[in-house]
């Protein structure tokens, strides 16, 4: 499944969802994962909608945004479609929250995970969308 992270680095989660113009994009399945992209956005000064609706938009093909903080209505934006959004500690090692993810996914993934990974079977080809 495709992760996104908050990060300006690409090693630690550091940004606020909204206010990130820099995402990278790692797939992560239960033996391996690794780094397919990185999603830049320009931050052209719009109003909020606009700003968390081209991250949103950007983001087409993840499954889940790893971001140091997200606001209810960008959380709300992801879920409307499809894209789970998780809170870890500013600071946090992409590296770590990539080997929990893996963990999980060897075990017993919650049901929306479940459903993510049939659908990422089914993908022939992720569309990175990248906002100008």
């Amino acid at each position: 499944m495709k992760v996104a992270f908050t990060t300006s680095t690409g090693v630690e989660i550091d940004q606020n969802f909204r206010k990130s113009t820099s995402f990278t994009v790692w797939d992560i399945g239960p033996d391996e994962a690794y780094y397919v992209t990185t999603v830049r956005i320009d931050d052209d000064g719009g109003n909020e909608d606009d700003r968390i609706a081209a991250r949103v938009t950007a983001l087409k093909g993840c499954s889940i945004v790893c971001a140091g903080e997200i606001n209810g209505p960008a959380a709300a934006k992801l879920v409307a479609k499809h894209i789970h959004p998780m809170k870890f500690s500013m600071g946090s090692s992409v590296e770590e929250v990539i080997g929990r993810l893996k963990n999980v996914l060897r075990g017993t993934p919650a049901p929306w995970m479940r459903k993510t990974q049939i659908a990422d079977i089914s993908d022939d080809e992720w569309d990175c969308v990248v906002c100008r």
